[in-house]
């Protein structure tokens, strides 16, 4: 079966692609019957965005190829004029734009709407937190004295094995031989 598809060319981020007829089996980028086209996504200022042979796109089609949707879409960009091409596509962006515009206004307003949940929020939860807090500081002060002194009583015999511990461990000379 014979396939009109894209054929991806270019750089990284900068892609191109080619129209292609091509066996279905074969690779996307792989071998191909004719080159009829190409469509150039990020072209900018005078360069050619879409030239498409619609005499061989016909040809193709009426001997059964099968044309992939993005394809089709581009056949039908090439029957437009060129100003109609440029329009479309700038009309395309600014739907995009204001989409992308929406969703932003959109964020900014669920933040904001967050921000004055929390500063409502934080009062009434910093009166009733004071309480508990000032009542769990009182338990923990003796606790605290207590724990100090048992650290201190817990390192003085760590240090005295600490220091019996290399001399025990040293070989001596008669060891040795």
């Amino acid at each position: 079966m014979v396939v009109i598809r894209l054929s991806k060319s270019g750089a990284k981020k900068a892609p191109y692609y080619f129209i292609t007829v091509a066996d279905v089996r074969k690779p996307r980028d792989g071998r191909f019957i004719e080159r009829i086209g190409f469509f150039n996504p990020v072209a900018r200022g005078n360069e050619e965005i879409l030239r498409l042979d619609n005499e061989r796109f016909n040809y193709w089609v009426e001997q059964g190829a099968q044309v992939s949707d993005r394809v089709q879409q581009l056949q039908k960009d090439s029957l437009l004029s060129s100003e109609d091409l440029d329009k479309k596509i700038s009309e395309k962006f600014e739907k995009r734009k204001a989409k992308k515009d929406k969703a932003n206004a959109q964020k900014a307003e669920e933040l904001k709407a967050a921000e004055e949940t929390a500063a409502e929020e934080a009062p009434a939860e910093a009166v009733a937190e004071e309480a508990p807090v000032a009542e769990a500081v009182a338990e923990e002060t003796p606790v605290a004295e207590a724990t100090a002194e048992e650290a201190v009583a817990e390192e003085a015999p760590a240090e005295a094995a600490a220091e019996e511990a290399p001399a025990e461990e040293a070989p001596s000379d008669e060891e040795k031989k």
